[in-house]
Order: structure tokens, then sequence, then C-alpha cells
């Protein structure tokens, strides 16, 4: 008797997955767009409550990532994102309920008005389409990429990093049930379950079903992405974010605000990497700071000013690297300026139109920072670190667009929208 043997299922190419990928998301943007409200914060709400029955199952995944992110020497600020504590993945949930509570932005007439034709026309925000998201490190931009764009009603293909590969899987499983059981198409939401760095550039050659790509990473994350997508990007280069303490500025105040720009999460994209400080209160500021900085394990870079004024707190000489680099770790850069245009003029050269501070009392001085810092995100008397869709209650992000094209800072609901005309008429040709 012949024995049948059992032929061996030959695994998907690169471009045969990303076609089954993108065909899904494509198949879903229909019964998104006419979903209403009620569906999609039903979702949202019940992929916030997965996320506390199985935060055992969560953490159990994010320990893999992490055994594996020390055995591969991650720096310590990389595992700090990489890491899901019990209140992260509860501001995780917390965004998910900001998120459904939000105006649900699709339908929205952003304009209307009639012509003298009799022809009524509206401008109203629709989805973008298919959204193809890239990240790296930070599981929670799962969730945050996730549920903003269910509310808003797109598609999404979200592809993190190999070191958060577990944890996103977890994550992404919560969503996708949750969207399953509200009676929308589960593909809307979508985790990559391979590092394949291959489908992640045959996905990147997909301009027929990708709407848009957002990458969230380092810098090599995003001039890869810039060089490999035949897809439109809207990007987040890096974060080389200033504070600016001016002459007439509390001091008290600025230190305050400068330790916690620095040392309250020293990895993340709105923490400061260079202190300005004016030339007539260097004195008097600087040695308190700096001391303050050293106590939390900042290491110190100045300008010869900034080295004179340190009074034996050991601060290393700059070089001119210094001021593009956006460290992501307990590092930091000091200059001292002799006027609010140097400074500001600092901070248009070497920052990256991210989020930039100014520490002062000076209302006018104020004002001009304002309006001359060409930043997505221009802070008075308060912490880069606010810099952030969930502290300007945007019910968390998709990222912080460095762009001026379509989308510039926090990117929430709106700025995951475009928009189309819609014209009324009552047999209206035209003559």
């Amino acid at each position: 008797m012949a024995v049948r043997t059992r032929r061996r299922r030959r695994a998907a190419s690169p471009q045969e997955r990303a076609e089954e990928l993108t065909r899904a998301a494509r198949s879903t943007c229909a019964p998104l767009a006419r979903a209403g409200s009620g569906e999609k914060d039903a979702a949202l709400l019940a992929a916030a409550d997965l996320l506390g029955r199985r935060r055992r199952r969560i953490r159990d995944a994010n320990a893999k990532d992490l055994r594996a992110g020390r055995k591969a020497d991650l720096s310590s600020a990389l595992l700090d994102r990489l890491e899901i504590t019990p209140a992260r993945l509860a501001k995780m949930a917390e965004g998910l309920a900001q998120i459904a509570a939000l105006p649900d932005p699709v339908g929205e007439v952003m304009r209307g008005w009639r012509r003298p034709s009799g022809l009524r026309i509206r401008k109203v925000r629709t989805p973008i389409g298919v959204i193809f998201m890239i990240y790296e490190s930070r599981p929670n931009v799962t969730i945050d990429a996730g549920g903003l764009a269910l509310k808003s009603g797109n598609a999404v293909i979200l592809r993190g990093g190999k070191e958060a590969l577990h944890s996103n899987l977890a994550l992404g499983a919560c969503l996708a049930e949750a969207v399953r059981k509200s009676g929308l198409p589960q593909a809307a939401v979508q985790v990559v379950d391979t590092p394949d760095r291959a489908l992640v550039e045959a996905l990147l050659q997909r301009n027929e079903s990708i709407d848009v790509v957002i990458p969230r990473g380092g810098k090599g994350l995003i001039r890869t992405v810039l060089a490999q997508s035949s897809i439109p990007v809207i990007m987040h280069l890096d974060g080389v974010c200033h504070v600016y303490v001016d002459a007439s500025a509390d001091l008290d105040m600025a230190r305050r605000i400068v330790v916690n720009a620095k040392v309250q999460r020293p990895g993340v994209c709105n923490a400061m990497e260079t202190l300005l400080v004016h030339r007539d209160v260097a004195a008097a500021f600087l040695p308190k700071c700096l001391r303050a900085l050293r106590r939390a394990g900042v290491e110190l870079r100045g300008c010869p000013a900034t080295r004179k004024a340190a009074r034996g707190v050991a601060v290393k000489p700059t070089e001119e690297a210094d001021w593009w680099t956006e460290y992501l770790d307990l590092v930091l850069s000091v200059k001292v300026v002799d006027s609010l245009d140097q400074a500001i003029a600092h901070i248009n050269t070497y920052g990256s139109r991210h989020t930039d501070a100014i520490v002062t009392a000076d209302v006018s001085a104020a004002e001009r920072f304002r309006n001359e810092v060409d930043s997505s995100s221009v802070m008075v008397n308060a912490s880069t670190r606010f810099s952030d869709g969930f502290e300007y209650g945007l019910g968390a992000e998709m990222g912080i667009s460095t762009n001026k094209l379509h989308a510039r800072g926090p990117m929430g609901l709106e700025e995951l929208t475009t928009y189309k005309f819609l014209v009324d008429g009552d047999g209206h040709v035209r003559e």
C-alpha cells in the first residue's frame, strides 16, 4: 500500500505577505468609513478592558523582550522605553478611554457655503485610508496608534521593532479581539508578526494600497524609510529639544523645569538635549542647577562660559557635534548666550523643529520666542516633556511630526483625517 506524504506548504514571500496584509487592510476601509462612533468607541473601551484582564499575559510577553534586550546589551534608555510597567499599562488603557471620549472627526463639516448658482458645498473630514506605522522599542505605540487609527476610521498595519515583538503581539491581540467582538472588521488593526526587514521593504512599495507611512524611531529608521518608500511619509526625524533660561527668569522655576525636562524620562523625544542660559543670570543660575543635574546622574558638556560658571561641577568641553545631537540619555549640552536673539538663532540652527521652551517673566520675550522659534511645539514656562498627545488632551498620539505638511506636532485624531468636498445641486448644469 502506497504511503501518501504530506506536501509542506511553501512559505509566503515578503511580496506575497505584503499583498495579503494590504489587501486585508484595504477591504476594511468602506466598513470603517460607515461605522458609527458608538461601534468604534465600544471597540476602544473593550480593548481598554482587555488590557486590564490580560495584564499578566502582557507582562509575561514583555518580560521575554526585556530579557532578550538585556542579552543584546540594549542601553538603559532603550530598556526603559521597552518596559511595560503596571502604571504604563494603565496609562495605555486610559489613553484608549480618552480616545473613545473624544468627538469623532469623521464626517465633521469643516466649512459649508452656498454658491450664487445655488450649489451647496461642504468640506468634510474623512479617513486617510490605510496607514503603515513603523516604530521602535516602545510597545505603547501599538495601543496608541491602533486606537487613534480606529477612532479616525483608518485601517492600520503596525510594525514594531524586533526588540518588542512579543509585547506588540500581546497588545495587538487585545485590539484585534475587541474590534472583532464589536462587529468591526478585525483586519482594521494588524500587527506584523515577523521582524523580517524584507517584508517592510515590500510594504513600502505598496503605494496602490497604503496611503501614508508614519515612521517613529531613530534617525536610521527614518532615513531608511525615506529612501525606500514610494508612499508619502509623515516623519519625526529627531528631537533635539532646548530650554532657554532668559535674563528675567524666576531661577527656582527655571531649575525645576530644566531638571524635569532632562531627567524625568531622558530616553524620549521630548526630553531636553540642550540648555541655553542668558549670560546675565549664568553665574547665579548654573552652579545650583548643574549640581542638581549631576546628582540625577546627568553627564554635562558645556561651552567655555558654562565651564567657568560651574564652580567645581564636572563639565566636559563641548564639540560642534554636541549641539546637533539627540542623546536620548542622561547627557546634556549647555551653552551661555548673550541675548534672546542668540538663543533663537541657536535653536533655529541646531534644533529639529520638535519642542523648545523659554523660561521668562518678560512678556515681550515670551511673545518673540513663540513667534520666531520654528518648532512644532513652543513652550513658555513649562517643561518640554509636556509635548505629548496624551498631555495635550488628544487621547495619546500617533507620533510627533516635524513635517510642516500634512500634520505638525503631536498627531491626534484630526491629523489622521483628510477631507473631501460634498457638492449638492438640484439638476445643476454648467453653462
